[in-house]
């Protein structure tokens, strides 16, 4: 994948960084507007958490206590979504588009300096503007600058491409610095980015393996024949069957080096389960269905999943290793429900370009769904599942 203009084309990014912070303290902050990362002050955060293993297909960590031992203790993982960082916006309120992107991108910051997490997972349609190449850099030096670990799965929205070059450099400007996990994943695989995070609380013992996947973007006509669906089939895209496999094949691998492993699942478009948990209409309303133990949040939409279910969650919770599954891409939907067995989350979304409950139903800002979610692994092996919102925070001035 041209290592070396890749290389060279990230470099000149990160050196078009910098000259632009030095535009921006110029002029008091107005210029560039594409500088998010400069107006969020993204003080250093740290992290206790060190890379134990790691190839292509995946990366082990551990947290580790003073002494140089590993901490068995609490995990905190933090995930978003749906930022949708973009240089244009049918929205009017709150300012221009790019005062969205750097409000979208301070809150994101201070919850992070709040909540201190172990680990940043965003689950797409984060990176989208004109200028996506640079994003993708600018976003890591800003963890970089948070000194957070962090790793990212591709949403709808930020390229449509399978498989194209310049999806290739969009993840590996991710991939710029070293506190960034994302792993392109076996090359046979659906896209880029289907690796696995292994997260130690032991010597030879595991809390969790999380899974994170590239979900599409679209039904593509080539794929309707080979899981036969009508030649003419539209609706948003889904797991393919090899993404599943690899899936059941690493929770094996795993199983075998460490015993019994309980998993977590991150993608941007939610599996079809996700319609099980509510029912009624956009119109009318939802209401809980009974099928599903509802924790928190509602469903304001419909479940935006592909038409055509591929049968991951079945597979998945078949072999009994999934714990949870965490998607985006429903911007004002923002329940957690357990459902056979397994968390259903929708992450909090955090992006202020995007349609909401302001738009859509005229809420107060205050009481839409704007934040993160914190999911606490326990010494236990449960999870503690906590919608953070924005709206909660202190006043910046306080």
């Amino acid at each position: 994948m041209h290592p070396v203009i890749t290389c060279l084309r990230h470099k000149g990014i990160a050196a078009l960084l910098a000259v632009s912070r030095l535009v921006h303290r110029a002029t008091g902050g107005r210029r560039p507007k594409f500088l998010f990362s400069e107006n969020a002050a993204a003080e250093f955060v740290g992290s206790k958490v060190k890379i134990v293993s790691e190839d292509e297909t995946s990366v082990t960590i551990a947290k580790y206590k003073p002494d140089g031992t590993i901490d068995p203790g609490e995990f905190r993982i933090l995930t978003t979504t749906d930022l949708h960082l973009d240089t244009k916006s049918p929205l009017t309120r709150g300012g221009s588009a790019a005062d969205r992107n750097n409000r979208s991108i301070r809150m994101l910051v201070r919850q992070i300096k709040r909540l201190k997490p172990d680990l940043v997972i965003l689950t797409g349609d984060v990176n989208q503007s004109d200028f996506q190449q640079i994003d993708a850099v600018q976003l890591s030096l800003l963890f970089e600058k948070l000194g957070v670990y962090w790793a990212y799965a591709f949403g709808n929205h930020e390229t449509r491409e399978e498989k194209g070059y310049y999806k290739y450099l969009m993840y590996q400007g991710f991939r710029y610095g070293p506190h960034c996990l994302c792993r392109f994943g076996d090359p046979a695989l659906f896209g880029y980015g289907n690796f696995a995070i292994h997260v130690k609380n032991g010597e030879n013992s595991l809390s969790k393996s999380l899974f994170l996947f590239d979900s599409g973007r679209d039904i593509q006509p080539e794929r309707c024949a080979e899981y036969g669906l009508p030649s003419d089939q539209e609706g948003y895209d889904f797991l393919k069957r090899e993404q599943i496999d690899w899936y059941l094949r690493e929770v094996e691998k795993t199983k075998r080096q460490y015993g019994d492993v309980r998993t977590i699942a991150y993608m941007h478009i939610p599996v079809p389960e996700y319609g099980e948990v509510f029912e009624g209409d956009e119109e009318q309303g939802f209401v809980p269905s009974g099928k599903a133990e509802v924790l928190y949040g509602a469903q304001h939409e419909s479940v935006g999943c592909s038409p055509y279910n591929s049968g991951f969650f079945d597979a998945a919770a078949g072999e009994g290793s999934l714990q949870a599954v965490f998607s985006g891409h429903d911007h004002v939907n923002d329940f957690c429900a357990l459902y056979r067995g397994v968390y259903l989350v929708y992450s909090q979304g955090g992006g202020y370009n995007t349609y909401s409950m302001e738009d859509r139903k005229g809420w107060n800002e205050r009481d839409c769904h704007y934040g993160v979610t914190l999911t606490t692994l326990l010494p236990d092996g449960n999870l503690q599942i906590t919608p953070e919102r924005y709206a909660d925070l202190p006043a910046e001035n306080a």
